[in-house]
């Protein structure tokens, strides 16, 4: 006797469209609205708009601020994952949970924080600034800014696969001879990468549509630390709607083009090791 089997969730059709439904309208629409509007520029203009020297300065420093945030999030968030699951320590829960400070804090207020404090007469800045060292207003607080805030991303990406792996097969490892460095690389390192090139995605994408925690950091100099969102928020102030619309279809090319990259890194990572397996 064969029973039906039912579905905590409706079934697939009803669940499939509500889904669609949803994307539609919360990231679909709005990307199309944002198309369709700098359709209302010709090609000509639309190039004279996004290729103008301030605002190509603006795409390095966005673009190359976020990579580099991404980057030592990369390693600094791997290795705080690593010690928050491998090693017991007084104070670890409160070590995790201000790992969540950057997602439960306003970024206006982050940017505020960093900004008094790396200020040349803040409390860090003052004796950086005799060692020749200036973070506020240059591009050198944008990274610290992006890497504050993109922190979390990395490290709870890594830190669940962390968990869920059997050492056993370290032990194993370490039983025949293989160093610390072969156990890493050939043991821990494939099944964690996927999570890391997750989580660096992940921040790298939210560090390039920054703005609030970056805006008081920066300076907002032209041509040194004036980042892609300022430029956009300064044409829709010169009520330059069309002009703010083609550099952020720009922005949006870019991001979706290094997602899909990434992404088919990720299909293809997945795939050779699902052959050695």
């Amino acid at each position: 006797m064969k029973f039906k089997q039912h579905s905590v969730l409706p079934g697939f059709n009803l669940s499939l469209g509500y889904s669609m439904l949803y994307l539609s309208l919360i990231v679909l629409l709005p990307l199309a609205a944002l198309i369709s509007k700098s359709l209302g520029l010709s090609w000509a203009q639309f190039w004279a708009t996004v290729s103008e020297p301030r605002v190509v300065a603006t795409y390095q420093v966005t673009f190359g601020a976020s990579l580099l945030a991404a980057l030592i999030n990369l390693f600094v968030g791997l290795l705080i994952a690593w010690v928050l699951v491998r090693y017991p320590f007084p104070g670890k829960r409160f070590i995790d949970a201000l790992v969540d400070l950057p997602f439960a804090l306003p970024t206006a207020v982050a940017g505020i924080a960093l900004a008094t404090l790396y200020a040349p007469n803040g409390l860090l800045g003052e004796p950086l600034e005799k060692l020749g060292i200036k973070i506020a207003f240059t591009p050198a607080g944008i990274v610290l800014a992006l890497t504050f805030i993109t922190l979390p991303f990395v490290v709870r990406t890594v830190q669940p696969v962390l968990e869920d792996m059997e050492r056993e097969l370290e032990e194993a490892a370490s039983s025949l001879g293989a160093t610390r460095w072969q156990i890493f690389s050939q043991v821990i390192l494939p099944t964690i990468f996927p999570a890391l090139l997750t989580g660096f995605t992940l921040a790298f994408a939210r560090a390039i549509g920054e703005f609030g925690s970056v805006i008081f950091i920066a300076g907002n100099m032209p041509f040194k630390s004036e980042i892609t969102p300022l430029m956009i928020i300064s044409k829709l102030e010169q009520y330059d709607y069309l002009g703010a619309t083609a550099i952020a279809v720009v922005m949006l090319l870019v991001s979706f083009a290094l997602l899909l990259l990434i992404n088919g890194l990720q299909w293809w990572m997945a795939k050779r090791l699902g052959r050695r397996k």
